[in-house]
């Protein structure tokens, strides 16, 4: 049975009306993801759930002022016995509440611990962006040098998640005296590829955070912890930036998920901190 001319025009109008409703509604896919990568990417909480008096901790709220005029809100908790001056990073959602347990551990470190909340989050000023989270974190840095008259050798800047991406880009900006990346990626269009791998994530990103490019220039001392059991930042991407960073560095393997895995290997992962800074960390008697 033959098919007429008339058919084949039909069949053929068919077969490109599906293939432009297809790419309308790719496009419209694309376009979504590029106008929601902001709330995509940053889940803030306002309400502050507990503060470190709720384990113990005595600790000073503090204001910080950010270089284009925010407000950003911090806590910084003293220790008695401080060896060092760390400046926490936290990643990508709730706010500094929720990392009572980190505190804890730092602590017990002997370390004074200044923790954040980027714009947007817990009690800060204006709304997250790439650009805004490093100025957060410039004015938590300068605070401890002016304020609290830490010495630049003697702080630690320590990123988790999205934090090590802040972490690192402060740790280029400022001279510091050691750099801790906890479940690092290498950059968010790296990242982006994992949850839309048929997406052109590069073209489209809006943010970069892009860790994997500062690594190599950093000459601090460096630590690297990531689990392989992380289901959200693949391990492969912080063994990425281990290889691609410059000496002297460490890597720590913990185990257990993306957010809980520092808890469930507490014992490895506190004996990992402790060598590390046992080992590059310039320790000093001073207290505060």
């Amino acid at each position: 049975m033959s098919i007429s001319y008339r058919e084949t025009f039909s069949l053929r109008r068919m077969i490109l009306l599906a293939l432009s409703c297809l790419v309308i509604a790719y496009a419209v896919l694309v376009a979504f993801v590029y106008l929601r990568q902001a709330k995509m990417l940053y889940f803030p909480t306002r309400h502050i759930d507990a503060t470190p008096a709720t384990i113990n901790l005595p600790f000073d709220e503090v204001t910080l002022q950010t270089a284009d005029g925010l407000h950003i809100s911090a806590w910084y908790i003293p220790s008695p016995h401080a060896k060092g001056f760390l400046i926490f990073c936290h990643g990508n959602a709730g706010n500094i509440s929720h990392r009572l347990d980190s505190l804890q551990i730092f602590h017990e470190l002997n370390l004074s611990v200044l923790i954040f909340d980027y714009r947007g989050y817990g009690g800060s000023e204006g709304e997250p962006t790439e650009k805004g989270t490093y100025l957060d974190a410039e004015a938590a840095y300068d605070y401890l040098v002016s304020v609290r008259k830490a010495a630049p050798s003697q702080i630690i800047i320590f990123g988790r998640s999205l934090g090590s991406a802040v972490a690192a880009e402060l740790a280029a900006r400022r001279t510091t005296g050691a750099l801790i990346v906890e479940s690092g990626f290498t950059s968010i269009p790296d990242l982006g590829r994992r949850f839309f791998p048929h997406m052109p994530v590069r073209v489209i990103s809006r943010f970069h955070y892009a860790t994997i490019d500062k690594v190599g220039r950093l000459l601090l001392p460096k630590l690297f912890i990531h689990s392989p059991d992380d289901e959200i930042i693949p391990y492969a991407q912080g063994r990425q930036l281990f290889e691609a960073a410059a000496e002297p560095k460490e890597f720590l393997t913990i185990r257990g998920d993306h957010n809980g895995g520092f808890l469930m290997s507490r014992e490895s992962y506190v004996r990992g901190l402790e060598g590390f800074l046992e080992k590059y960390f310039a320790y000093s008697s001073r207290q505060r």
